[in-house]
C-alpha cells in the first residue's frame, strides 16, 4: 500500500470517527430538551458503618449541563475530523465518559443519586470480573486459553461455603475455595498440557462440569441440610483509619472487604511479576514461542502447569468473594457469566493487569448502574437495563479486541521435540 493510500485510508477513519462523535452529540442533545428548568442532585454524603460521612451535593442544572457535554462531544467530533486525535483511544474513554454523565444527569433530573453508593457498589461488583481477569492473564500468558475460569469460580463459590459452614471460620472458607479452584486448575492444564486437548473443549469441560455438579450438589446436600449454606454474615468491611473518613474516596477505596483490598494488591503484585521478574519473563516467552524458550533450558510444561494452578487458586477466590465474601451463601448459577466477563475485561486491557482492572470497573460501573436506574424508575424496561454490563461488553470488545494481541502460542499445545 502507498504512502498516499495509508493517508486516505487514515482520513477516512478520522471523518468516521468525527461522525460518531457528533452523532453521540446529537444524541445528547436529545436529553436535554424539555429539561432546561429541571435539575439534578447528585449525593455525596455516604453511612458506612454507622458513622456519616458529610459532603456537598452536586447540585446541576439538568438542561443546562447536558447541553454543554453535547456542545464539548460536537466539538470533538469537528476536531477529528479535520485535524485527528494523536491519542484517539484516550478521547474515546473521555468521549464516552461524558456520553454516560450525561445519560445519569438526564435519568436523575428532578431526583436525586447516591453518587458515592454508586461508586461503592461499581468496586464491589467489579471485584469477581477483576479476579477472573487476573486469573485468565497468569494462564493466557503462559499460553494456556482459559475459558474455564467460570466454572472454577462456581466450584470455589461452593466449596468455600460448606468449608466456611462446618467449620465457622470465613478464612478457611476462602482457603477452601482456592483450593477447589486450584484443583479445576489441575484438571484443565492436566487435559489441555498433557494430553493436548483442545483448551477450549476443556475449559467448556469444566464449565459444564461445574454447572451440574454444583447444580446437583446445592439440592441433595445443601436443601435439604441448611445448616451447610450457612456460613454466616458476609464478610465485612475492613475500615483503613482515618483515611477511610475522607469524603466519597474514603469510603469507595478504604472501607471495602479485605478481598478487595487483596484484589488491588494482586493486580499491583502480577504487573512486577510480569514484567520485572525472571519468572514473568520466563512466562510471557513460553506464552509467545516456546520453542525458543525450550532451546534455552526453560521447562515449557513446569511453567504452563504452574500458571494454570495459580490461574485456578485465583478463580477460586473470585467465587469465595461472591459466595461468602459478598452474598453470604451459595445460590445455583451464583456466577451469572462474571468469567465471562472477566475474560472480556482482559482482553480489553490487552492481557496486562492494569487495563484488565480498568475493564472490571467499567463492567462493574454498568452493573451497578442498571440497579440504581431501575430505582429510579427512568421508564426504560428493568430487563432492558440489566442487559447493561453485557452489551458494554461487547461495545468494548468491538472497539479495542482489534488493538489487542493474544500472545502468540495461546492456545497451541506444546510439543518438546523427541519428547
Amino acid at each position: 500500500m502507498t504512502t498516499i493510500s495509508v493517508v486516505r485510508t487514515e482520513k477516512r477513519k478520522e471523518i468516521a470517527t468525527g461522525i460518531i462523535f457528533m452523532l453521540t452529540a446529537a444524541l445528547v442533545f436529545l436529553l436535554g430538551i424539555g429539561n432546561t428548568d429541571m435539575i439534578s442532585v447528585f449525593v455525596l454524603t455516604s453511612q458506612r458503618a454507622g458513622i456519616l460521612i458529610e459532603a456537598p451535593n452536586l447540585v446541576l442544572p439538568t438542561g443546562t449541563t447536558i447541553y454543554l457535554i453535547s456542545a464539548i462531544i460536537f466539538a470533538a467530533g469537528i476536531w477529528e475530523m479535520v485535524r485527528g486525535f494523536k491519542r484517539l483511544s484516550t478521547v474515546i474513554f473521555i468521549i464516552a465518559g461524558l456520553a454516560i454523565a450525561a445519560f445519569l444527569i438526564w435519568a436523575t433530573r428532578g431526583k436525586s443519586l447516591n453518587l458515592t453508593g454508586m461508586l461503592v457498589s461499581s468496586i464491589v461488583r467489579a471485584t469477581p470480573i477483576a479476579l477472573a481477569a487476573i486469573s485468565g492473564i497468569y494462564s493466557e500468558r503462559s499460553g494456556v486459553f482459559n475459558i474455564g475460569i467460570e466454572g472454577m469460580m462456581l466450584v470455589g463459590a461452593f466449596t468455600s461455603v460448606i468449608f466456611a459452614s462446618l467449620t465457622g471460620s470465613l478464612f478457611v472458607g476462602i482457603l477452601g475455595g482456592i483450593l477447589a479452584g486450584t484443583i479445576m486448575g489441575l484438571l484443565h492444564a492436566y487435559l489441555s498440557i498433557k494430553y493436548r486437548i483442545s483448551q477450549i473443549i476443556s475449559g467448556t469441560v469444566i464449565i459444564i462440569l461445574a454447572l451440574g455438579l454444583t447444580s446437583y450438589l446445592q439440592r441433595a446436600f445443601l436443601n435439604p441440610n441448611p445448616q451447610l449454606n450457612s456460613p454466616g454474615p458476609a464478610m465485612p468491611a475492613l475500615a483503613i483509619p482515618v483515611i477511610w473518613e475522607i469524603p466519597v474516596f474514603g469510603p469507595v477505596l478504604f472501607n471495602q472487604s479485605p478481598i478487595i483490598y487483596f484484589m488491588f494488591f494482586l493486580v499491583f503484585i502480577t504487573h512486577i511479576l510480569m514484567y520485572k521478574t525472571r519468572w514473568g519473563l520466563r512466562i510471557r516467552s513460553v506464552g509467545e514461542h516456546p520453542k525458543a524458550a525450550d532451546t534455552l533450558g526453560i521447562n515449557v510444561y513446569k511453567i504452563r502447569y504452574v500458571s494454570v494452578l495459580i490461574s485456578g487458586a485465583i478463580a477460586g477466590l473470585a467465587g469465595s468473594y461472591m459466595s461468602i465474601g459478598s452474598a453470604g451463601r451459595f445460590n445455583e448459577g451464583m456466577t451469572a457469566g462474571k468469567g465471562f466477563l472477566g475474560l472480556a475485561a482482559m482482553i480489553f486491557g490487552n492481557w496486562d493487569p492494569g487495563g484488565a482492572l480498568i475493564g472490571a470497573l467499567i463492567f462493574g460501573f454498568f452493573d451497578s448502574w442498571q440497579e440504581k436506574l431501575s430505582i429510579l424508575q427512568v421508564g426504560i424496561p428493568v430487563d432492558l437495563l440489566g442487559m447493561a454490563p453485557y452489551i458494554a461488553t461487547m461495545v468494548v470488545l468491538a472497539g479495542f479486541v482489534g488493538r489487542s494481541r493474544a500472545p502468540a502460542a495461546g492456545g497451541i499445545p506444546y510439543v518438546k521435540e523427541g519428547g
